[in-house]
């Protein structure tokens, strides 16, 4: 929430110094994630003892995310956003060298390690969108998050460039890959000495914190249903992203149209971030968040149609575009039910929360994949996409409850 925040001049010059770091920090370190995303579940099946196991590299980022979200965000709010995206940058470092060397020397242990080090960077990467109405006026604070977000297209080029590039450089598959991520972080890390968001007052000793307590929060239920929304809305977009290239290339379909089925996708996931915002100021962002649940549930109808080439290129499409007013849509639900004094916490837990269920989803991807169908990549896949039926009832509902409670007060 940015009340208290005024609308002037140079309070708008500050902010849109912010959104353009941002936007920038999103479209060159950002390209990693894409990059990782791609690549991590066709290394794992190779490094991993197990096929079903394949997509554990993937699964233990999320984890990393999930574990560094809260006590990144009591970082940041001790020591304000740039040093705790700086400090991210270092660990997206430490993680890709790490993983880089786990492929060079053939071990899956090291992969699931370097992976969890990238999850520090992935929940950092998760707070860009938060900073940008730090300093940003309420009526401006829905386009400076879409703004951020909308860096996401540039990173999907800069991830398919770079994943050409380097392909097949080493004899060791991948290896490229993960060194050209390490300088990306180290662009981040001069990037952010840019920023200019200050950090929050520190409490006064013997004051208590100003602010609703955390268990007060929790039965908000705006923040409730965001929380809900935004973790259903992340969740199915990794759980089907992550699968994509093992059932793509399990289905007889080259590495390269895998690469450019996730480009596709993840330009579908940040295309619409140039209107998200108008969209959410003109209807509200529970209606947004509506749309984005259709829309994820007609890629799901899509994918159980066929594995055609084209069927992927479509439901990836429509995967992206319910991502992104899902996604973005509860960012903006969740920003305006919480007070400035209480932003670390409450973005916080949010990120927890959204981080947890995405881990769950990545952990079953490559079980649904490769183990649960008895190996046979089509039906793998129709049982990825199956699994996105409880998780959509489940936000679906959470949705029309929030909806309907003033009728039913």
């Amino acid at each position: 929430m940015t009340q208290g925040i005024v609308d002037n001049p140079a309070t708008m010059r500050r902010a849109w110094r912010n959104v353009i770091i941002l936007l920038l920090a999103q479209a060159v370190m950002g390209a990693q994630m894409p990059m990782i995303f791609t690549i991590g579940g066709l290394a794992g099946q190779m490094l991993s003892p197990n096929p079903c196991f394949a997509t554990l590299a993937i699964s233990m980022i999320v984890l990393g995310s999930a574990l560094s979200a809260r006590p990144l965000s009591g970082f940041m709010q001790r020591h304000g956003r740039r040093a705790g995206f700086q400090l991210a940058a270092i660990s997206g470092m430490l993680g890709a060298s790490v993983s880089a060397l786990g492929l060079y020397r053939g071990s899956f242990t090291l992969y699931l390690i370097g992976s969890l080090l990238t999850g520090v960077y992935m929940a950092a990467q998760g707070f860009f969108r938060f900073a940008a109405t730090d300093t940003a006026p309420e009526s401006f604070a829905p386009r400076a998050i879409s703004l951020v977000m909308a860096g996401g297209l540039a990173s999907a080029v800069v991830a398919l460039a770079l994943l050409r590039l380097t392909e097949g450089l080493s004899a060791i598959p991948f290896l490229y890959s993960y060194s050209v991520i390490i300088l990306l972080n180290l662009g981040g890390l001069l990037l952010f000495l840019g920023l200019d968001i200050p950090r929050p007052a520190a409490p006064r000793p013997g004051v208590a914190a100003e602010g609703r307590p955390m268990a007060e929060i929790l039965r908000d239920p705006t923040i409730i249903v965001a929380m809900i929304c935004g973790m259903v809305s992340y969740a199915l977009m990794n759980l089907i992203m992550t699968s994509t290239p093992l059932a793509m290339v399990g289905c007889g379909l080259e590495q390269s149209q895998a690469s450019d089925v996730v480009f596709a996708h993840v330009m579908a996931m940040f295309v619409p971030s140039f209107f998200t915002g108008h969209l959410i100021n003109r209807f509200g962002a529970t209606a947004i968040v509506g749309v984005g649940l259709t829309i994820l549930t007609a890629s799901g109808a899509v994918a159980l149609t066929g594995v055609e080439l084209e069927n992927f290129y479509l439901s990836l499409i429509l995967l992206g575009i319910g991502w992104n007013f899902g996604f973005i849509g509860a960012t903006s639900m969740l920003t305006q039910a919480h007070s400035p004094a209480e932003r670390g916490r409450v973005q916080g837990m949010n990120d927890l929360v959204v981080f947890s269920g995405v881990f769950l989803a990545s952990l079953s991807s490559g079980g649904l994949m490769n183990c649960a169908a008895g190996m046979d990549a089509q039906a793998g896949w129709n049982a990825v996409n199956l699994a996105m039926v409880p998780l959509l009832v489940l936000a679906g509902g959470a949705l029309i409850w929030l909806r309907l409670r003033p009728k039913m007060a």
